[in-house]
């Protein structure tokens, strides 16, 4: 697997829907879990296959991401394995930046082409999900197909916001259509053929969306991206191949979240506090990669935690945290209480286990008799004794003081300050 595939992640374009979190780094450079990054999730992926030849594409705010990679992904220096960043450049023959998915691995394929590589394996750098990338090139392979695409069955209601499928009786794909509304999801329920149970089809689950993970054999790919203008993967290069390419399916059914908003950002680490959650970042034989920091154990003094995650090198005061994910270094001090939240940590530590302000600054991490309810708490943010930060007028969307509000959820920027007593 490892000589016969490389892989191309593909690291988003500004990343508006999961600002402020992007505001400073790129998309697959956002923290997730405590102590990961969302790049770790598709690299991991491809480690495990064997996949070792690996290209992160970006353009916006890459130097967080960069310097992630450049310190987790050190290959053996007696194999050909690496993990590289490819960020957009002008040059003679391309004098434009990345204007889409398709137009990014176009306009990238100079520094990948001298690689011999019979597949591409492009994914996307802001989806969680555990796959094991080399069971679907086996089953492109084997079906002699020119793409692969990995596809889930979803529900009438998330159909609307995904690419959904439509497939003939041997299961080839015979029509794509991006983001269908509900009247004509109605008629596309209406042409699936019957028995088709065994593409994925199922009455609580009706339809086969995209992934946003493909494989295309090389001569495919490359004859797509020349002969065409396409700047998009989902809304051109895939639809205009069906007519002229063997386009198959390759059937996932664990779990997978597109995290590429606030919401769903929010709703995936929540999700990994709950009891039997459907994903895990450990698992004894396909673990998750990250960066190791060799921090010390977290500290504890006469806290209480429910249905939480504390990642290592923290302090918790005596304080209450519930259903929330505590991010590496973090200081919790007394009195305060945490529902709900998602503390992306610290890239540092201030002198002392509870370190004094200095003049009208906060200090690093959560203050004393602070209560956050439904808060993404950026790296390095401070927020100052006694505030209070629980939206309780439920307000969607705003722009406060040293916050944000995103899809009805607070965030906290990076680096950012909440004074003293602030209420929100």
């Amino acid at each position: 697997m490892n000589n016969e595939v490389l892989a191309i992640i593909l690291g988003g374009g500004q990343g508006s829907r999961l600002f402020p979190l992007t505001q400073l780094r790129s998309k697959p450079a956002v923290p997730l879990g405590g102590k990961y990054r969302l790049i770790d999730i598709p690299v991991s992926n491809c480690l495990h296959a064997d996949i070792r030849r690996i290209f992160v594409l970006t353009q916006f705010n890459s130097a967080s991401l960069n310097r992630h990679i450049s310190q987790t992904y050190r290959m053996d220096l007696f194999s050909p394995g690496f993990v590289e960043i490819l960020a957009a450049e002008i040059t003679p023959e391309n004098t434009n930046w990345f204007q889409g998915t398709a137009d990014a691995v176009r306009k990238a394929s100079r520094h990948f082409l001298r690689y011999d590589a019979d597949y591409y394996l492009i994914l996307a750098g802001d989806h969680l999900y555990r796959m094991d990338y080399s069971e679907m090139v086996d089953a492109h392979i084997d079906r002699r197909a020119d793409i692969t695409i990995a596809a889930q069955p979803c529900t009438p209601a998330d159909a609307t916001q995904m690419g959904i499928f439509r497939f003939d009786r041997d299961g080839h794909i015979v029509a794509f259509e991006e983001k269908p509304d509900a009247a004509r999801l109605a008629e596309i329920g209406q042409s699936i053929p019957k028995g088709a149970v065994a593409l994925g089809h199922t009455p609580e689950k009706p339809f086969v969306a995209s992934m946003g993970v493909y494989v295309f054999s090389r001569e495919v790919l490359m004859d797509l991206l020349e002969k065409t203008d396409a700047t998009d993967f989902g809304r051109e290069v895939i639809p205009a191949a069906l007519d002229k390419y063997r386009v198959n399916s390759y059937l996932f059914r664990g779990f997978w979240a597109d995290v590429g908003t606030v919401e769903s950002f929010y709703d995936a680490n929540i999700m990994l506090t709950k009891p039997g959650s459907p994903f895990k970042f450990y698992d004894p034989t396909r673990p998750i990669f990250t960066h190791p920091r060799f921090l010390p154990g977290s500290r504890l003094v006469d806290a209480r935690l429910h249905d939480a995650i504390v990642s290592e090198g923290c302090y918790l005061g005596k304080c209450t945290v519930e259903e929330s994910v505590i991010g590496i270094r973090t200081h919790i001090l007394e009195g305060t209480t945490i529902k709900r939240s998602v503390l992306l940590g610290a890239d540092y530590y201030e002198d002392g286990d509870v370190a004094p302000a200095r003049g009208d600054r906060p200090r690093l991490g959560i203050g004393r008799n602070v209560v956050l309810d439904r808060v993404i708490v950026d790296k390095n943010a401070r927020i100052g004794d006694g505030s209070r930060l629980v939206n309780e007028a439920g307000v969607r969307h705003a722009d406060g003081d040293g916050y944000f509000i995103r899809d009805g959820v607070i965030i906290v920027p990076k680096d950012g300050v909440i004074k003293p007593g602030t209420i929100v």
